[in-house]
């Protein structure tokens, strides 16, 4: 069994990364999958010759069939979507705009900055504008529907959905009530 499984303290100094002194305290059974991100036909090619599977923040068909030709065949591909469930749809994209506004940063501008201050200068070119066009926000219960079944149209096995800002059990509830029993018919 590998050391990580033992449930010893380990260190390792690998290319990739480094572990000092990591113990599991109650180690997996089996080995857990590894699922790689991208955001591209390299990444995903990349992630169905290597990954036990692909995860992905965008509905695209392509990246899914460029997984599964390139060994992700039977494998999991998994979503991820940010909305902002509210009963005033205005004061949601006022919520977004406010608190998440990276999640429209243009490009790949995300994946190189390097500090949360140059994040916060990065953040003056999302409007307000852009918000309210691309992010689900408000309590329309289709809207938030068709976000979902857009993953699915695309061939993802699972689709995570993250509420932005405070309204967190309002959200569960929402979505519970109303948006899963419209996704199950």
């Amino acid at each position: 069994m590998p050391p990580g499984r033992t449930g010893r303290q380990v260190s390792h100094r690998g290319r990739h990364c480094m572990v000092d002194n990591a113990r599991l305290y109650t180690a997996p059974e089996a080995p857990l999958p590894i699922l790689v991100s991208g955001f591209g036909p390299k990444a995903a090619e990349l992630a169905g010759r290597i990954g036990d599977g692909f995860v992905s923040m965008t509905p695209d068909a392509e990246l899914v069939a460029a997984f599964r030709r390139s060994g992700g065949a039977g494998k999991k591909v998994v979503g991820g979507v940010k909305a902002c469930w509210s009963s005033d749809r205005e004061k949601a994209v006022d919520v977004v705009h406010r608190l998440w506004p990276t999640e429209l940063l243009p490009g790949e501008l995300a994946q190189i900055l390097p500090t949360p201050a140059h994040f916060e200068q990065a953040s003056e070119l999302v409007t307000r504008e852009m918000v309210a066009k691309a992010v689900t926000c408000g309590d329309e219960v289709e809207e938030h529907v068709e976000t979902v079944r857009a993953y699915a149209r695309a061939g993802f096995d699972e689709v995570y959905v993250g509420q932005i800002g405070p309204d967190q059990e309002m959200f569960f509830d929402a979505y519970r009530e109303l948006i899963l029993p419209a996704l199950r018919r």
